[in-house]
């Protein structure tokens, strides 16, 4: 509800703008520090005074004078040196609100209109060459939560999972099957059928970094094994194929546990085999987008000149730049192979629909739910596969590392002329996740002074040092079932899996969603198993303790249910009058705060939608959690004698309950019934 009003102030500010001739000033509304201040507030006078020489108060009178009524709004003051406050009516807020999470909740929000512009997202991305770690479930979290706040706000979204499954780390584990396991197809088949096969090639992978330092001519060795793995014949192709698939099997059963699914699953060997590549090389060099270098350190390259995004005409003047300039990205390197940006250039035109080609597509996995998640193929692939592709908006979740080799994307895109899909690729970046000293202590990894001393250890997968994800899981499913094991010892076994599971994929979500993108994660243990301050399991408490409240008015009065609770029809509802009362203008500021932040959750989905930032609706999550518990200590619901103001104080634990329900859904986590 506060989303709306909003709207509608905002609507009315643009109309008084409009009748006074003004289209070029942005309309900008604000939280006021204090409900004593209002709901909203506009400085717009203040930028309406640079341009019309008059004092801000002035104008801010006129507008306030001028505006017509806004349903919703009660009444608009004057403000300090010109700001227009507006004030909320509180009863109708109320009564809007509640009505309309009850309806949501009768009737959840279905899939978008076929219609509708399409996002793809582009999250996880794990190299199929060993065990997914911590950093990859920040990465799926923040992927999958983004996806989450999209299709809340009604955007129809494709995910995707990106599979790399021709590169140097695939071609490693190959080298360490055949050269050091000395396994064949066959038994490397049979292995990968095993439990934990994504462990046994995390040990592998570390082992083959040491045997290539150990003797630098063996990286010949690495060389001719990726060469032949993307040609996609022989002894080689046939083992990363049954590695990477074998892996990518392993890696949606433990992003699953986390809860997320992925649409399509396109993999980098289509995209060499079906020659998107060429498609793409075409378009380059027809619109002079990248040129032959014929001098300098890029000599036999073809590159392309990324101070201006193409190669200023061909002029030799840019060439030359081009050709010996730092500005000159390598797109396809002097021997012929292509880099690996030259085929993120390939897959971001496949994306929009600028390629003119297109992958087949097979059935890979069927959810429990019954969603499929679909593979690239280059044979023949099956019938029924949905439209991919053909995006309106790109975003692609990579870490901050990663930005430079974006950028080089866009720039392709834009050389080429697309400038439009240029706009609209984002790189949605983030931070790594490293490991505490404590933690990369309890691991078992000798630290020198050095790293004992900063605040975290970075991780390397080429050294096997990490925490896997599965052991993660693991461990934080063992400590929350402990926990309820103690409270719930009479409940059936299989109750308790589920609500220790819901435990801990609260607390890891939460802990990988709470910090902005852009900061470092040092993992610890004991902070993310930790159950107090701003924590996931401090959040779904919340929602447990509202539903007890419930629960214990049933037992306590027969007669009460949630659905008579939820009833809006005007017979049922509390009176105006009474709602009036209860959150009047200084004694019922406390239930109009708690009431006003659950009514604003679409508005932080907003917010965080704009600014690409999934942790505001982790902070709102906390916060109208912290609200709730503290309106619970303050307000003895149950024993309220006086009728209306229990009934009131029921419906307002309600809203909450059902706004915090929607907000950890949002992050991906489960309010279990118990805890």
């Amino acid at each position: 509800m506060y989303h709306i009003v909003e709207a509608r102030i905002r609507a009315a500010l643009r109309e008084f703008l409009n009748r006074h001739g003004i289209q070029d000033i942005p309309v900008v509304t604000q939280r006021p520090p204090s409900v004593a201040m209002g709901e909203v507030a506009t400085p717009m006078a203040f930028e309406l005074a640079k341009r019309l020489r008059r004092a801000p108060r002035q104008i801010a009178q006129e507008i306030a004078t001028e505006l017509a009524a806004i349903p919703g709004v009660a009444r608009t003051e004057l403000a300090g040196a010109g700001y227009v406050n507006f004030f909320f009516d509180r009863a109708a807020f109320f009564a809007a609100a509640f009505s309309e999470t009850a309806t949501a909740a009768a009737s959840p929000p279905g899939e978008a209109a076929a219609g509708e512009p399409k996002c793809v997202v582009e999250h996880t991305n794990i190299n199929p060459n060993k065990a997914a770690h911590i950093g990859h479930l920040r990465n799926a979290a923040l992927g999958d939560t983004f996806v989450r706040l999209l299709r809340r706000a009604g955007r129809r979204v494709e995910v995707q999972n990106y599979i790399d499954n021709t590169g140097v780390q695939v071609a490693d584990v190959v080298v360490g099957f055949a050269h050091l396991e000395k396994q064949s197809a066959a038994e490397v088949r049979a292995l990968a059928a095993a439990p934990r096969f994504d462990y046994f090639c995390w040990d592998l992978y570390a082992r083959v970094t040491q045997f290539l330092e150990e003797d630098k001519t063996r990286l010949a060795l690495r060389a001719r094994t990726l060469a032949a793995i993307e040609e996609g014949h022989g002894a080689a192709a046939e083992l990363a194929e049954i590695i990477s698939v074998a892996i990518v099997r392993c890696h949606l059963r433990t992003m699953e546990r986390l809860g997320v699914q992925y649409d399509l699953l396109p993999r980098e060997s289509e995209i060499l085999h079906l020659k998107f590549w060429e498609a793409a090389f075409q378009q380059l060099k027809k619109r002079g987008a990248i040129h032959l270098a014929s001098a300098g350190k890029n000599a036999g390259c073809w590159v392309m000149n990324l101070e201006t995004g193409d190669n200023g005409g061909e002029n030799d003047e840019s060439v030359a730049a081009a050709e010996t300039d730092d500005t000159a990205k390598v797109i396809v390197r002097s021997n012929g192979t292509v880099t690996y940006v030259g085929k993120d250039i390939a897959y971001q035109l496949w994306k929009f629909g600028l390629l003119g080609r297109d992958f087949a597509y097979r059935r890979f996995h069927t959810y429990p739910n019954g969603h499929t998640v679909w593979s690239s193929t280059a044979d023949g692939g099956e019938a029924g596969a949905p439209e991919f592709g053909h995006a309106a908006d790109v975003y692609n979740v990579i870490d901050t590392r990663q930005a430079y080799l974006q950028n080089v994307v866009v720039a392709g895109l834009r050389a080429l002329g697309f400038e439009q899909e240029a706009g609209r690729s984002v790189h949605f970046s983030y931070d790594v996740v490293a490991l505490s000293p404590r933690c990369a202590a309890e691991m078992g990894y000798t630290l020198s002074e050095e790293e004992r001393g900063k605040p975290y250890v970075e991780v390397s997968g080429r050294k096997g040092q990490g925490v896997k994800a599965d052991d993660l899981l693991d461990q934080l499913e063992s400590a929350a079932r402990a926990e309820v094991d103690a409270r719930h010892a009479d409940a059936p076994d299989a109750e308790r899996a589920r609500i220790a599971h819901a435990i801990a994929i609260g607390a890891l979500r939460y802990f990988l969603l709470k910090y902005t993108r852009t900061a470092i994660i040092a993992f610890d243990f004991r902070d993310a198993l930790s159950f107090e301050g701003e924590t996931g399991p401090y959040c779904q408490y919340a929602a447990v303790r509202a539903r007890n409240i419930f629960r214990k008015m049933a037992e306590q009065q027969p007669d009460f249910s949630l659905a008579q609770l939820d009833d809006a029809t005007p017979d049922k509802s509390l009176d105006e009058a009474s709602l009036k009362d209860l959150l009047q203008a200084g004694a019922g500021d406390d239930l109009w705060e708690l009431a006003l932040l659950a009514g604003s959750l679409d508005a932080q989905v907003a917010t965080a939608l704009s600014a690409q930032e999934p942790a505001f609706v982790a902070k709102y999550a906390f916060e109208l959690a912290q609200a709730f518990n503290l309106f619970y200590h303050r307000h003895h619901i149950l024993s309220e004698a006086n009728a209306a103001k229990r009934d009131f104080l029921l419906r307002l634990s309600r809203l909450v309950e059902r706004q915090l329900v929607t907000a950890l859904d949002l992050l991906g986590i489960e309010a279990p019934e118990k805890m």
